[in-house]
């Protein structure tokens, strides 16, 4: 009798501590949500030079607990942390500031370039804040306000337009390419060219660089996010919690063309199609060998990932069969949807990147971003699904690919071809018969005044080399490190550019290396040489 009340006091008290537990969490993101906070942690008068500095984070709640991380390594402002605007960057021209310590679904900062530090620790866990339902109900609310405020952000950024280049579209002759630049001026400066005229310390302080990193619009969840030209034919990937912040103007057609090494004479094998799990082989048998096909087979089999799974730690409203490498990949080539490289942490300071397109992989020796990974079967093998995090395998199910399996969907990889480029020769050189006299110019200064041919040489037009532009010159910011290459073959088929997106044309592009370089290039000059990659 005695045992049995001492189990039963002990079930009450194990059961009141759960719902205080669960109160307690709801309380904490009713009060988070809609204010200030929500949109920005301010944080005022830490010292980042103390290692040891004291917040009194007890008035400010435990999800924005800082994490100490001492010295900032070199290059990193040694000031105390202010007080930025989310849609106004130039509020905070010389310092950086730790990273919030925030939840899963809490809205995070837009400039996060602005920030350093680390996390708790390099492990998540699989476990939702609250209950799914809450979680639901609390994105229902917050997605609104949040996508808002995005959109008021990229339109303090950029001016998209929808204006497109006369008689340019992409290679499979159904979307036009966008006219650029579109990246926003800076207030007191008139022109681009004016803003050359400046130097890197200048724009620095005046906070006047108009190609800032981009961050993922809800980092604390992250993960992949679709536009939505896909989400219409796959509605099972629509996110609960945000969307993408491009326009579908500025992203590549869908669904794209396929070419292949093996049946150049074929242009286009799909015709028009999206390859799926049920098309796939009505349209290659008899094109592939049996090997590619298998390949293929596994590249569009759906796995479930951190966020897209049968589970309830997910971002869509049902359970889905996960995603498929060639979902974001579509046709080999790309869709446009973001992630996060998988290779840091913690998760605020992961690089938002695009998703890059396929073709031409049979010539390429670096693919990933920041990793050096250097086999289209390594990569197969070890793609980031679940955010290079083991533990949330083991929660959500592996892939269970073998060896085998991986070398056959780098086997389809291998013949998956650049679209063609009728205006080059055998060695990459315009024909000058069939060249404009402003593409010709183009090609006279990629490879001269414009050093883009530095890096960007070679049969893929890519140096398969990693560099450090040392960008955070021209603004106060994280620095981003050395960054893959990439390929510039196709190149008008794939916007938005650079890794993460900030560059949403070819003359945005060029922008940002004429005042990252240095180059003081004409306004005709850059013209040039966006009618020369026009044509690559």
């Amino acid at each position: 009798m005695k045992q049995n009340l001492i189990r039963y006091s002990t079930n009450i008290v194990l059961g009141l501590m759960l719902i205080g537990f669960g109160f307690g969490v709801s309380s904490t993101y009713n009060q988070y949500r809609g204010t200030e906070l929500s949109r920005l942690p301010q944080i005022e008068g830490i010292n980042l030079v103390n290692s040891q500095a004291n917040a009194d984070s007890s008035s400010r709640g435990s999800s924005l607990a800082l994490l100490n991380v001492g010295k900032p390594s070199a290059g990193v402002s040694e000031m105390a942390i202010g007080n930025p605007s989310t849609t106004n960057p130039a509020r905070s021209t010389n310092e950086l500031k730790l990273y919030p310590a925030i939840e899963k679904g809490m809205r995070t900062p837009f400039d996060l370039w602005r920030y350093y530090g680390r996390g708790p620790s390099s492990f998540t866990s699989p476990v939702l804040p609250m209950r799914f339902e809450q979680w639901l109900e609390f994105h229902r609310k917050q997605k609104p306000k949040l996508m808002s405020d995005v959109w008021k952000y990229m339109e303090s950024r950029f001016e998209f337009s929808g204006e497109a280049i006369p008689g340019q579209t992409m290679s499979g002759g159904r979307k036009p390419i966008m006219q650029g630049p579109v990246a926003v001026v800076p207030n007191g400066i008139s022109t681009f060219e004016a803003l050359t005229e400046l130097t890197p310390e200048e724009i620095r302080k005046r906070d006047l660089f108009p190609y800032k990193p981009l961050a993922h619009p809800l980092q604390s969840n992250a993960h992949m996010l679709f536009p939505e030209v896909w989400l219409a034919a796959h509605p099972e990937h629509r996110r609960i919690d945000v969307d993408l912040d491009i326009p579908n103007e500025y992203l590549p057609e869908f669904p794209p063309p396929l070419f292949l090494t093996t049946h150049k004479e074929l242009g286009d094998v799909t015709n028009g199609l999206e390859i799926t799990i049920d098309n796939y082989y009505e349209i290659f048998d008899g094109l592939l060998t049996p090997e590619q096909m298998e390949g293929l087979k596994e590249l569009l089999r759906p796995s479930p990932t951190t966020w897209f799974n049968h589970t309830s730690h997910r971002v869509t409203e049902s359970p889905s069969k996960g995603v498929a490498c060639m979902d974001c990949h579509v046709n080999g080539h790309t869709n446009g949807a973001i992630e996060l490289a998988p290779d840091s942490r913690p998760n605020l300071a992961r690089l938002r990147v695009d998703t890059p397109t396929m073709r031409g992989n049979y010539n390429l020796m670096q693919l990933s971003s920041k990793r050096s990974i250097r086999s289209m079967d390594h990569f197969s093998e070890v793609e980031e699904y679940f955010d290079g995090d083991p533990g949330m395998q083991q929660a959500i199910g592996p892939r269970a690919v073998k060896r085998e399996v991986t070398n056959r969907m780098a086997d389809f990889n291998a013949i998956i071809d650049f679209p063609p480029a009728p205006k080059l020769d055998a060695l990459n050189r315009l024909i000058p018969s069939l060249a404009t006299e402003s593409e010709l110019r183009g090609e006279a200064l990629f490879h001269g005044k414009a050093k883009c041919a530095q890096c960007h040489n070679g049969p893929a037009f890519v140096d398969d080399y990693m560099h450090d532009l040392k960008v955070e010159r021209f603004y106060v910011g994280r620095p981003e490190g050395p960054i893959k290459t990439f390929a510039l073959r196709g190149i008008k088929d794939s916007p938005p550019y650079l890794h993460d997106g900030r560059c949403p044309t070819l003359h945005d592009t060029v922008e940002f290396f004429n005042l990252v370089l240095e180059l003081k290039l004409t306004k005709q000059e850059k013209e040039d040489l966006v009618a020369f990659m026009l044509v690559l």
